[in-house]
């Protein structure tokens, strides 16, 4: 069943001109703005598997387990304020990218936004907590609500894991679009579409 995408607005042709940065992202610089995006989610994502894999296989005790990056910057990594600028810069990253995307491959992309929303919110009770000095729950550390119930190591992965599968869905519902859905003609995402336009020029 095709889905329809009220947010998109005359991405159908090319950008004009004096087009807005949102507009060119989402039309003629949408493949290269999803690219540099998308490294830099599987960079954030590799960190936490380098950080499961020091506690798993390594046997770090988890003070120590800070990821490749904490390997040289550890103060850097046990800092809430960079964990909170990753989860809002990629709540500002999905929420840009948005119009880009058409039908089903929407869908999924506001899933994965969505998402990204509540992880970005426990983010922000762990940096509101760190900057008041004052954690909740009586908690020695600063503490999310899920976090309640279990390890941030574990919880902050599964969360990355849960935004970056519909991503991936969405992205691929992007390239290739199902039948019956039009996709999105002003970005270079879809793969296959010069080739078919030259075998069907009407």
């Amino acid at each position: 069943m095709a889905v329809s995408n009220p947010a998109i607005t005359n991405l159908h042709s090319a950008p004009a001109a004096n087009a807005s940065l949102s507009e060119k992202l989402n039309t003629r610089w949408h493949e290269r703005g999803l690219q540099v995006f998308m490294f830099i989610v599987l960079a954030h994502w590799a960190e936490h598997f380098f950080q499961a894999y020091q506690i798993y296989v390594m046997h770090w005790p988890r003070p120590k387990a800070n990821g490749l990056l904490g390997l040289w910057y550890p103060w850097l990594i046990q800092s809430e304020t960079l964990h909170y600028g990753y989860a809002l810069v990629m709540l500002i990253g999905l929420w840009i990218f948005r119009k880009g995307f058409t039908g089903r491959s929407y869908v999924w992309w506001m899933i994965s936004f969505w998402i990204q929303f509540w992880h970005h919110i426990e983010h922000f009770l762990l940096i509101f907590q760190a900057t008041t000095h004052h954690n909740f729950w009586h908690k020695p550390v600063p503490c999310s609500v899920l976090q309640l119930f279990f390890p941030r190591v574990e919880l902050h992965l599964f969360y990355n894991s849960i935004v970056f599968i519909p991503m991936v869905i969405a992205m691929y519902y992007h390239m290739f679009p199902p039948e019956g859905e039009a996709g999105n003609p002003a970005c270079s995402c879809e793969w296959g579409r010069d080739k078919a336009a030259v075998c069907d020029p009407a």
